[in-house]
């Protein structure tokens, strides 16, 4: 499935989430699904992103490892049913916002939580998410960069 496509699904579901393991499960998807587009770029993605996609696949990757992992069914997995990566920057741009809706979810129950463990679970997922964003964000630049000098070719 096209990733710019799982990026809306995985935004749908973390804004439809009904309570705090739900958001979790929906943080945790949206984490590995950041993880297999930063994979993803760093093996076939433009030369000027690899260095960077491969640091977004372990940030994510951390984002993942810091929360419980969900008991999902193979194919509730989005990240595994990424098959098409067309448009870099269109797919960078959703995932950017998707990590910053992650962040501010995990804010939110970071604030409502009743146990130590669960806020700093969420604090560490925070700075995981803000970091990969950082990436993402470093990524568009170096492919305006890239435009920019194809343009003046």
């Amino acid at each position: 499935m096209d990733a710019v496509r799982l990026i809306l699904m995985s935004r749908r579901a973390l804004s439809g989430g009904d309570d705090g393991s739900s958001t979790l499960e929906e943080v945790w998807q949206a984490q590995a699904l950041a993880q297999a587009i930063g994979s993803r770029l760093a093996v076939s993605g433009p030369p000027e992103l690899r260095g960077e996609a491969l640091g977004l696949t372990e940030l994510a990757g951390r984002g993942c490892g810091v929360l419980d992992a969900p008991d999902l069914d193979p194919g509730d997995l989005r990240a595994a049913q990424l098959t098409e990566l067309d448009d870099a920057r269109e797919v960078l741009l959703g995932l950017g916002v998707l990590l910053a809706d992650v962040g501010i979810a995990l804010v939110g129950l970071a604030s409502a939580a009743v146990d130590e463990g669960t806020y700093w679970q969420c604090m560490e997922a925070i700075d995981a998410a803000d970091e990969s964003r950082d990436r993402v964000r470093e990524m568009l630049r170096k492919l305006a960069a890239r435009e920019g000098a194809l343009r003046k070719r």
